[in-house]
């Protein structure tokens, strides 16, 4: 089982340490995977990359594969026993049914953007036990940003590679403006509906567009105040930032049931959530 994730300062350096599988984990050491990732993608968005596409449509860049393949190799180091799922590297659902642990990954999250060259791209790892994500990191490579997390050890945030330092989300105000951030990419009508609605008992509303993980992110260093999510998501888009949210005090829940997201689902695509 999980230990509660303990900070500690070692040389004037913030590590977080949690054990899974009996192996003990420093986020540092996953955020510097992240990083590395971070170098290689950075590289091909600077270039006239090509853009193909998947079966679903969606657009998939060498920046995906580069990114997958250290990010892979980089985790099968720190933690050879654990497995891994990722965007680019799917796994059949007979083979993962019976893990306790698994490393959810999305290499490049939000490749509209990256191919759009917003910026607004995130690389995106996470620790998942069970049907909950344990540690997350959520890394912004164009935008010089970092954040990571884990259970009960808080969330953190870098900004051009400084030190890390705490975030905490702000309370929704009871009444009065609130901040929400929404898809850069994918408005949907039940999006829309969910807006009109809130605007019906909200007096002022702030709309913030952003791309990938970032949304999370936003909410969870007080930028925004809500994530609602009433469009398609998949568990690597989420992981991560779930538990950077959740640690900044914030909850992540199914829209309409009040339930939190679960992950390492039969079925990867997540319901309709409300981040706040």
């Amino acid at each position: 089982m999980t230990k509660s994730a303990q900070l500690v300062s070692e040389a004037g350096t913030t590590v977080l340490n949690i054990t899974a599988a009996d192996v003990q984990i420093d986020a540092l050491k996953v955020v510097e995977i992240a990083l590395q990732a971070g170098v290689e993608v950075m590289a091909i968005y600077k270039t006239d990359f090509t853009v193909e596409h998947k079966a679903d449509e969606s657009p998939l860049t060498e920046a995906d594969l580069a990114a997958n393949r250290i990010i892979k190799d980089g985790l099968n180091k720190l933690t050879p026993t654990i497995p891994i799922l990722s965007e680019e590297s799917l796994v059949e659902w007979e083979i993962r049914k019976d893990w306790q642990y698994l490393w959810c990954v999305d290499p490049v999250d939000g490749t509209k953007e990256f191919v759009n060259r917003t910026d607004e791209f995130t690389i995106n790892i996470a620790l998942v036990e069970g049907n909950r994500p344990i540690l997350g990191v959520v890394h912004a490579p164009a935008l010089g940003v970092t954040y990571f997390a884990t259970l009960n050890g808080g969330a953190f945030k870098i900004v051009n590679g400084g030190e890390p330092f705490r975030i905490t989300a702000r309370p929704l105000p009871i009444d009065g403006p609130i901040r929400v951030v929404g898809s850069r990419s994918h408005q949907s009508t039940a999006m829309v509906e969910y807006m009109n609605k809130l605007n019906e008992t909200r007096k002022e509303i702030d709309f913030v567009k952003s791309g990938s993980a970032l949304k999370f992110c936003l909410v969870a260093d007080g930028t925004a105040d809500m994530y609602p999510r009433l469009a398609p998501t998949s568990e690597w888009d989420t992981a991560a930032g779930h538990i950077v949210v959740k640690e900044s005090g914030k909850t992540v829940v199914q829209y309409g049931l009040e339930e939190e997201l679960v992950y390492n689902k039969q079925d990867l695509l997540n319901p309709w959530f409300i981040c706040s």
